[in-house]
């Protein structure tokens, strides 16, 4: 299937790891988060855990480490952490944020999509310059159904009334190329480190670097 066969008429972005480079920093936010705790997170554990919801993240470490403080309370310790690295040290992509300049020069209506929290995907698209940039933006508790569920992207394209044959999705993770692929969309993986391609494939295309011509492509 290639764009010009559905006439795009939108792209749907994810925003940590997509737009933003911000997943190293939300997992420092949950080892500091979980240190009191004597809890040390293995990397491959927490491979499996990027992009999916607060909700499903907070649930897989409370299986693991006893006495864990409900959702909301522990919540409040963690985003604590995190908006702070938020705050200092959040860097966008800068092919991202060329490519929803380019999408938007094109005509395209453009959205977000993302698993964060309403607070926190405010905030990351105030410091990286996108506050403005979308039409719409759905955020990860606002969705009953999370990413690999299609649900959230539906919904940012009924937002937009946009038809979903006629959305394209753009993710770094598994969950959001699925979701994507669950949705009935044309759904592009971005892998900037190569060794992270393997879990995209089956993305209808994956590129390293995204531009609104690679985008728009097919």
């Amino acid at each position: 299937m290639t764009l010009a066969r559905t006439r795009l008429a939108a792209v749907i972005f994810d925003c940590d790891g997509t737009l933003v480079d911000s997943e190293p920093l939300a997992r420092a936010a949950w080892e500091r988060s979980l240190a009191p705790h004597g809890y040390e997170i293995d990397d491959r554990e927490y491979a499996g855990l990027i992009g999916l919801p607060y909700a499903r993240v907070h649930g897989f470490f409370a299986e693991r480490v006893p006495g864990l403080a409900e959702p909301e309370a522990f919540w409040r310790a963690y985003s604590g952490e995190l908006f702070g690295l938020i705050d200092t040290a959040l860097e966008p992509f800068s092919d991202a944020l060329e490519t929803v300049r380019g999408v938007r020069e094109r005509g395209l209506a453009v959205a977000v999509a993302s698993s964060s929290t309403r607070a926190r995907l405010d905030r990351t698209l105030v410091r990286a310059g996108l506050a403005d940039a979308f039409a719409v933006t759905v955020a990860g508790d606002e969705i009953a159904r999370g990413k690999p569920a299609p649900d959230m992207f539906l919904a940012a394209a009924e937002r937009l009334g946009a038809d979903p044959a006629r959305c394209a999705v753009i993710e770094d993770s598994p969950p959001g190329v699925a979701a994507g692929l669950a949705a009935g969309m044309h759904t592009v993986g971005i892998a900037r480190v190569p060794a992270d391609a393997a879990g995209l494939g089956d993305a209808h295309v994956v590129l390293d670097r995204l531009s609104a011509d690679a985008v728009l492509a097919g």
